[in-house]
């Protein structure tokens, strides 16, 4: 594998104006996303995005960039699909190579259940018109020859679904293309402007407070992820969230050896090879809450262990360097997307570890929620008052929602 030479971003880091027709906090994929879409798709160019660090330095530059639509239930299968299609033509909508790599993605089982499980999810998906398969032992192996797909292992390898339009991306170009693509529009990109509280007019939110001073919105978008909670609780809004911190590693650079993903959540272990040469491994999260980018030695033991198990060869391989990110999780393992009790103020939050590929459909039908205030037909299934009616979109249980 050759490396390759993409152009430097292109964007403004400017100070903030007194007010903007709408302020979104927080530069991730999705607040990105969302500027782009609110200026493109609903004519609102007067748009800030402010960040309290520097651009997309948040999660958006700590994920392990896969991106997939196999979800087990209507409501997962429909947003994720939607934002499958958009990053299929994401580089001509903003002008700019996001190496898309369709290299498809292996979801593998390793016990009765799973296998059950994962038919269950292939037949679903293909009702939902979502590209799905179920490959045996055999086929797996033919498809990822490195495979330990022997009976030897504890969790022997008893098939795995398939999605051949899955893959990954590359996580910075996508936010240079968004911040490019938005600016170009007329959005302000604000950096090292943190959000510390909110101006309120009643039960309206009517601006933001920030280390730069007041600034006035006509409406108010959260999109900070883990910090989203911390945010609303200035407004004495508990949200039901919980933030972890979620690690991954990349190993040194090594020939082609891997050219699709490959997922177990029974192992728990993910893993591609980046363009470069470098194997991109992640597991699950670090079961306490809290908001450090470093994660426990425990859970990269494990995540190293299962990579070993599974893929004898990366034995051999050196480990380069690990970091962590904060992903927000809500009981159901769902997002929020929508309206609050607060006039002016939506929320987009709560995707846990399926951040990164969501980001496209993300932004897109959260800028048409904010623009319409009410919540795009996709995002309708996602509102905050599903905890109270019980209309729960559980994905924990679906044995799909890892990553």
């Amino acid at each position: 594998m050759t490396a390759t030479t993409h152009p430097a971003p292109r964007w403004t880091s400017r100070d903030p104006e007194s007010g903007y027709d709408v302020v979104v906090v927080g530069s991730g994929g999705h607040g990105l996303a969302t500027a782009y879409h609110l200026a493109r798709d609903h004519g609102i160019g007067n748009v800030a995005v402010l960040e309290k660090g520097w651009l997309a330095g948040g999660n958006m530059a700590r994920n392990t960039a896969i991106i997939r639509s196999n979800y087990l239930w209507d409501a997962s299968a429909g947003i994720y699909e939607h934002a499958l299609r958009l990053w299929e033509g994401l580089a001509d909508d903003l002008g700019r190579d996001v190496l898309l790599s369709q290299r498809g993605v292996l979801n593998l089982a390793h016990t009765l259940h799973d296998v059950r499980d994962s038919v269950r999810r292939v037949n679903a998906n293909r009702l939902n018109g979502i590209d799905a398969e179920w490959l045996g032992p055999d086929e797996v192996k033919k498809l990822v020859p490195i495979l330990d797909t022997g009976p030897s292992l504890r969790y022997p390898v008893m098939g795995a679904t398939y999605q051949p339009r899955a893959g990954i991306a590359k996580h910075d170009l996508v936010a240079w293309g968004y911040a490019e693509a938005a600016e170009r529009l007329g959005v302000h990109l604000v950096e090292d402007c943190e959000v510390t509280g909110f101006q309120r007019s009643g039960d309206r939110v009517v601006g933001v407070h920030t280390t730069r001073g007041p600034i006035a919105a006509g409406r108010v978008a959260l999109a900070a992820a883990g910090h989203t909670s911390v945010l609303a609780a200035t407004l004495g809004l508990r949200l039901p969230l919980q933030s972890h911190p979620l690690q991954a590693l990349v190993t040194e650079l090594l020939e082609p050896v891997l050219d699709t993903v490959v997922m177990s959540n029974a192992v728990h272990v993910y893993v591609s090879q980046a363009d470069k040469g470098e194997l991109v491994m992640g597991a699950g999260i670090d079961a306490y809450n809290g908001y450090g980018q470093r994660g426990s030695f425990a859970t990269i033991e494990h995540e190293l262990a299962a990579g070993v198990a599974l893929f004898p060869l990366f034995a051999q391989a050196r480990l380069l360097r690990t970091w962590g990110g904060t992903v927000d999780v809500t009981p159901d393992a769902s997002p929020i997307i929508g309206l609050t009790p607060f006039s002016g103020l939506y929320l987009n939050c709560g995707w846990g570890t399926g951040g990164f590929k969501a980001t496209p459909g993300a932004g897109h039908v959260f800028a048409d929620t904010i623009a319409n205030d009410r919540p795009h037909p996709l995002a309708a299934p996602y509102t905050l008052e599903r905890f109270t009616t019980g209309a729960l979109v559980d994905e924990h249980g679906a044995a799909a929602v890892a990553h």
